[in-house]
């Protein structure tokens, strides 16, 4: 199948019901067909990896097309510029989300542009950084804590950036790698306490700490933490 091709078919697909239902959730359905995941994998899967073609997919603009673009797109391919330019054009935080855990955490850059996307003021870049980092504590196979020690200085830095998109994946990133193992849950408990300690105006601090801290000390979250060091 060739780029035209493919939108003819996610044309064929579109769900006007679907479409509302994920402008509830926030979603941008200003290019979309209301198109679900559960149907577009299947479709990505028989496309298989074609990186020449996701970059076509990515420039056609719709919702659906990129995330095709992102599943089937080559993570040893990928190039850093492909990856800022692509995360400079996000507008809708499913598929910020989408490049996060299906491509960028499984790049060789994926470190490099955590702290390279989380300085940019734009919403959707900044939120990429966070969406990576919660990404990479699922799906980075190396057992080494000093990256996410690092990242737990930019959560601190950015908690404070009111915006919702970006709010949420600061505290998604910080869930995350107190959930990776029993020295990182102490590090990110302690991270959340010097947010609350420095930013004790911004509402989004506030949320991003205490809500962390609640799931972080919960004992069934201990629990599960301690049976991945088993």
């Amino acid at each position: 199948m060739n780029a035209q091709e493919i939108i003819e078919l996610l044309r064929s697909l579109e769900n006007p019901e679907n479409k509302a239902g994920m402008a509830r959730f926030g979603i941008n359905t200003d290019r979309a067909f209301g198109i679900s995941m559960k149907t577009l994998e299947p479709i990505a899967r028989k496309i298989k990896k074609n990186y020449e073609l996701a970059l076509e997919l990515w420039e056609t603009g719709y919702n659906e097309s990129r995330i095709l673009a992102i599943l089937i797109a080559d993570p040893k391919k990928i190039t850093p510029e492909v990856m800022d330019k692509w995360t400079r054009d996000f507008n809708s935080w499913d598929i910020c989300d989408q490049a996060a855990l299906k491509l960028y955490c499984k790049t060789p850059y994926a470190w490099q542009k955590v702290f390279e996307w989380a300085d940019y003021e734009q919403e959707f870049v900044r939120r990429a950084a966070f969406a990576t980092i919660a990404a990479l504590c699922l799906h980075y196979k190396e057992k080494n804590n000093e990256p996410f020690e690092k990242s737990l200085e930019l959560i601190v830095r950015y908690s404070t950036d009111e915006r919702n998109f970006v709010k949420k994946a600061v505290n998604w990133a910080l869930r995350q790698i107190g959930k990776r193992n029993l020295e990182l849950n102490s590090k990110a408990q302690a991270a959340a306490e010097r947010i609350l300690l420095f930013h004790p105006n911004s509402p989004s601090a506030r949320w991003i700490a205490r809500d962390a801290l609640r799931e972080l000390r919960n004992e069934k979250t201990l629990e599960r933490v301690r049976k991945k060091e088993k």
